[in-house]
């Protein structure tokens, strides 16, 4: 782990990894036996640090981890290239069987809120809550080939690592996070490989991703589901969150304000205030 300050929640956790589909997957991990059992999903690009602000209020009263998915963070790149949903949703039942789990809660971020739904649709009875953080069902052509362009570009060196995680910015570009954290997540995202700094992430996971269009799942949906939007998002449109929300039976919004795409990092003390009860609810 790149930080052991305890304001962060990778402070307070164990670094772990799981033989899963031929990966070695990374996660962080906060232990609380016979607690329930809550994933945490990050998005494209990203990495299990995205919800350092968040785990901290939850430490104790859930079993948590925080996954590297495939070709991200400190997990490992698929050779060759697999990042369709199928491969994203196979790995997480991998996890769940290795730990031994016959249910999860899932929140998932963006990329990871579109695999959190896919899976829950397609193995219902694995999941017992899901939270959907400002996630599309389903990628616009025009966007997925602007991802596909992205993924073609090799991962440019830095000579250090104060460099490379100064070089760090969102994509989306628009945040209120704090600087400390951003600082954070620049450290955490990146690794020497061959004397040179490069991003933790592989390129092929957007310049093949192929995502499955949910909008033909989310029925299938039989969890408590919680859809979670950034009030200022560009990504995912409160008409978008209406319509998802009307789409999984029994599903329930929240908005957490003051914050775009990227809200577990924008307004963190909001999301815990709005999943937070949700979860505690819902896995009694």
């Amino acid at each position: 782990m790149s930080s052991t300050t305890t304001h962060f929640g990778c402070g307070s956790a164990r670094r772990g990894s799981v033989d899963v589909n031929g990966l070695r997957l990374s996660f962080l991990e906060w232990k609380a036996p016979g607690r329930p059992v809550v994933c945490f999903l990050h998005g494209g690009s990203a990495h299990a640090h995205w919800f350092d602000h968040v785990t901290p209020a939850l430490v104790g009263r859930f079993h948590m981890i925080a996954l590297d998915q495939r070709g991200h963070g400190e997990s490992e790149w698929a050779r060759p290239p697999a990042y369709a949903t199928e491969n994203f949703a196979a790995d997480l039942l991998g996890v769940l069987d290795a730990f031994g789990w016959r249910r999860v809660a899932l929140v998932g971020h963006s990329m990871g809120g579109h695999n959190a739904m896919s899976f829950s649709a397609w193995h219902p009875e694995r999941v017992s809550a899901l939270v959907i953080v400002d996630s599309r069902p389903s990628i616009p052509v025009d966007r997925l080939d602007r991802l596909r362009t992205r993924g073609m570009v090799t991962l440019r060196p830095y000579p250090t690592l104060e460099a490379a995680a100064a070089s760090f910015r969102l994509l989306p570009r628009e945040t209120v996070a704090d600087p400390a954290l951003l600082t954070h997540l620049g450290r955490s995202g990146v690794v020497e490989r061959d004397g040179r700094w490069v991003y933790r992430f592989d390129p092929a996971s957007n310049g093949q991703r192929q995502p499955v269009d949910a909008w033909a799942l989310v029925d299938r949906i039989t969890a408590p589901t919680l859809v979670v939007r950034g009030e200022l998002s560009p990504n995912f449109t409160r008409e978008m969150a209406d319509k998802l929300r009307a789409a999984i039976p029994g599903a329930t919004y929240a908005e957490i304000p003051r914050s775009y795409h990227h809200l577990v990092l924008d307004n963190p003390k909001a999301f815990v205030q709005a999943v937070d009860p949700f979860l505690t609810t819902t896995l009694r």
